[in-house]
């Protein structure tokens, strides 16, 4: 039984954007944490078009240690897709994803394996606080999950990242999803299996600032709904179905008034306030309905979800 475990693999990925201040942390305590594991451990970063020195750090760690491998790619494409670009070259029994900021910890990384070798394919990690953020990101952020889960037409998980472990047959599955507007949270939720959740406390970033500004959270979490949804569209038609039933009825309304009642028809703003209203909400159905034909135009290209500058791989890539 011991022998069969040591033969295991475990592939650690982590994105990295401009966090030169945290890697070689993120490096040690990483070690740390799988140390005692009776595991084979390989760590994948994936260097998502950094413009500070983390090529430098992390070809460093690669040179003094043949477990880790780099994956460079030519510019930066999002989280999500430098995520895809290590999971692809991840050759590991299961596979943990874990950001490299340190706001997710590493010594959680014994508990994931335990729940996978107790027979689950799928260990997500939930977050039961989250430290080093402001309230408004909190509120938004509990507001977000919860709404995405009663929209959404799968159970995507409240206050769950991308930390978690997949085992082989998962990520499998998983790689064969090659949409280029990827929400990962929800595809690891779609390909199914056993999946079990854990809670933890996120930290604050070890070092550095968020990457992450008001337009780009809001874009991922637009992309979560419209990626594992089609509400929007469903309330483009309701509310456009009861504007036209409303407009109708003032109309209605008006010419009763003139023909029974002998009514002269006034109020010119409220005209105006009604075409501003009317515009408005088609204006609104007329992008909601945009943005799905614009992800379907960019499915269309099947341009490649990456590309790969340099690639320096560690010395169980192609395992069998």
């Amino acid at each position: 039984m011991n022998e069969e475990k040591q033969n295991k693999l475990l592939s650690i990925v982590s994105p990295v954007y401009n966090e030169v201040e945290n890697l070689d942390e993120f490096y040690s305590r990483v070690l740390s944490a799988t140390g005692d594991l009776n595991l084979e451990t390989e760590i994948i970063y994936i260097n998502d078009g950094s413009q500070d020195n983390s090529i430098q750090v992390i070809n460093k760690q690669s040179k003094n240690d043949d477990r880790v491998a780099v994956i460079d790619l030519s510019r930066n494409f999002g989280k999500e897709i430098a995520l895809t670009a290590g999971l692809d070259h991840a050759s590991g029994d299961a596979v943990i994803v874990i950001d490299s900021d340190l706001q997710d910890p590493p010594e959680l990384i014994p508990k994931l394996v335990e729940e996978w070798l107790n027979g689950y394919d799928v260990v997500n990690a939930k977050r039961i606080k989250r430290k080093g953020e402001g309230s408004l990101k909190k509120i938004t952020s509990y507001i977000y999950y919860r709404l995405l889960f009663y929209l959404s037409d799968i159970n995507i998980p409240i206050d769950t990242g991308d930390f978690r472990l997949l085992n082989r047959c998962a990520l499998d599955a998983l790689l064969k999803l090659r949409e280029k507007h990827r929400y990962m949270k929800g595809l690891f939720v779609w390909v199914g299996f056993k999946q079990k959740e854990i809670e933890y406390e996120r930290e604050a970033r070890y070092k550095g600032k968020t990457k992450w500004n008001f337009f780009s959270l809001f874009n991922l979490a637009f992309d979560g709904l419209t990626s594992f949804s089609i509400i929007p569209l469903r309330l483009a038609s309701i509310v456009g179905f009861l504007s036209a039933f409303f407009g109708f009825f003032y109309g209605l309304t008006i010419v009763v008034k003139r023909l029974f009642f002998q009514e002269q028809v006034v109020g010119f703003t409220s005209l105006v306030v009604l075409i501003t209203f009317f515009g408005g909400i088609q204006l609104l159905s007329i992008g909601i309905i945009g943005e799905y034909i614009g992800r379907i135009f960019n499915e269309t290209k099947n341009r490649p979800l990456y590309i790969v500058k340099n690639i320096k791989e560690s010395v169980f890539s192609n395992r069998s």
